[in-house]
């Protein structure tokens, strides 16, 4: 009997047991001082290994990891002394990080007077040292998040011989489309290649958004504009368009082309393939979205950020001395010099000078177009990066972030002139005149977090075979479950307090 007792109390224990580890570990990092959240904090799991806190000091270590962790887990940011951790216990966590005190500056004050423009040019000449263009296997997570939203919407209906198609008619219209739309996306896999050249397998990908907004207002347009168009216009009539000084002639007399019954204009708003459509594509997509992050990392030929390339043109500033992990930097800020186009902060390394941070935003629009009542301007483009030295003396990136923000306006007349050619008298059946003018702000976040990268050869780039049929899942609302299992960046308040309204 004794021994029975012992046999169950141990399957029950050991049960309890990896239980408990089969959970997933989540703490936040603080300030020990002043008890504030630190963001981008780098978590070490392993010799290759790792993660990073997000923007409010959090991070999660997925069921898996957990449950391989054979050492302590090791948690730095700038400025901070390290701290091991074993991250044993279930539930929320909150761990302090003391700052460094160390007179880093007395120190090299004395022994590496380097002027800034010194070191600056150390930086570009060690760069091909640095960050080689060597083929890897990247373990990433990458999310993605967006919102457009409507500023202005304006349609004046100048003149009408349709009845139906009025000035109430547009107002209702305009009044139907969704005015703000949000949207975000995760992902998980592995991203094979260099600069020049990646390979993308997706394990596991998620969408968040409200359908129902998705295209508000769209579908309904068509519907009634369709029916509108249906019921005044001749079968073999045709239409001229024009806006402003700009025209064009569409030819509606192809019942079969255009889907029509009586040969009129047929306007089809497909929204289900549509969304298939960009389901299928989730590879594809993500590949385009790594790319645009591709673009702003600094040490690459063709590079949006040129405060290296053209050093001439920018000022720099040496702050002050700090620490990453056991490397000690220089914090160099960087401003420009007339009409170029960024400022920011470089961390550099005092023994490699290698960049192991960047922050930048662009002070100036980018990009700006104005013309036949068409605007367009790119307004923000803001990020920041983190490198690690790996085990081959190289750097590789650990997290990366960019926000993009476009605005578009449209002010200009429009006239839909309905004609026939087969009928007696006058060959201008109907027309619609009307001025619009509508203004849009879309913005975009994307992170890539990397938490493990190896070097591989060539041969075993061309094995990875990328996923191309993977649909992503579609999730109405946040769900802390979903990712269960996996080692990501947590999410942020927007995203965790998202919810449809047509769950």
């Amino acid at each position: 009997m004794t021994a029975l007792i012992k046999f169950i109390l141990t399957l029950l224990i050991g049960t309890y047991a990896a239980a408990a580890v089969a959970q997933s570990f989540n703490a936040t990092v603080h300030d020990a001082r002043t008890n504030e959240p630190i963001p981008f904090a780098t978590v070490k799991l392993s010799k290759n290994t790792g993660t990073i806190t997000n923007e409010e000091g959090i991070f999660t270590i997925g069921e898996r990891k957990l449950a391989s962790l054979k050492d302590s887990v090791y948690i730095s940011s700038m400025g901070y002394e390290e701290v091991a951790i074993l991250p044993k216990k279930v539930g929320d966590t909150i761990i302090k990080l003391k700052v460094k005190t160390n007179e880093l500056e007395n120190v090299f004050l004395t022994n590496n007077p380097l002027e800034v423009e010194d070191i600056i040019a150390r930086v570009k000449e060690n760069i091909a040292t640095n960050y080689p263009n060597t083929l890897t296997e990247k373990k990433i997570f990458f999310r993605q998040s967006a919102s457009n939203t409507m500023d202005k919407m304006d349609v004046e209906v100048e003149k009408t011989t349709i009845p139906e198609f009025n000035q109430a008619f547009m107002d209702s219209l305009v009044g139907a489309v969704e005015k703000k739309s949000d949207y975000y996306s995760e992902s998980v896999g592995t991203l094979a290649g260099n600069y020049n050249k990646q390979k993308l397998v997706i394990d596991k990908a998620a969408k968040l958004y409200d359908k129902s907004k998705k295209d508000v207002g769209v579908e309904s347009f068509g519907k009634r504009l369709e029916e509108i168009v249906e019921k005044n216009v001749k079968a073999d009539s045709y239409f001229k368009i024009k806006s402003g000084i700009i025209g064009t002639t569409i030819e509606v007399d192809d019942s079969t082309k255009m889907g029509s019954s009586n040969g009129g204009l047929k306007i089809e708003v497909d929204t289900e393939q549509e969304e298939n459509d960009k389901e299928q594509a989730i590879t594809a997509s993500i590949k385009s979205d790594l790319s645009d992050l591709f673009e702003a990392m600094f040490y690459k030929e063709d590079t949006k950020l040129d405060f290296l390339t053209k050093s001439n043109r920018y000022h720099f500033t040496k702050r002050e001395f700090t620490s990453i992990g056991d490397a000690i930097v220089y914090v160099i800020d960087f401003v420009p010099k007339g009409r170029k186009d960024f400022k920011g902060t470089l961390y550099i390394n005092t023994e490699d000078y290698a960049v192991m941070r960047l922050e930048y935003e662009n002070v100036r629009k980018l990009s700006s177009f104005g013309m036949f009542g068409i605007s367009y301007k790119k307004y923000l483009y803001r990020g920041k990066s983190i490198y690690a030295k790996d085990e081959n003396g190289g750097y590789s990136l650990q997290y990366m972030e960019l926000e993009d923000g476009e605005k578009v306006g449209i002010d200009r007349p429009l006239k839909i002139i309905e004609k026939n050619k087969n009928v007696a008298g006058r060959r201008k059946q109907n027309e619609v005149a009307m001025e619009i003018e509508f203004a849009t702000t879309s913005y975009s976040k994307k992170e890539l977090v990397v938490f493990n990268s190896v070097v591989i050869d060539e041969p075993a780039y061309k094995n990875v075979t990328e996923s191309e049929e993977l649909e992503a899942t579609y999730l109405p609302n946040y769900d802390p479950n979903f990712w269960k299992g996996y080692t990501i960046v947590e999410p942020n308040a927007a995203i965790q307090s998202f919810k449809s309204e047509s769950k």
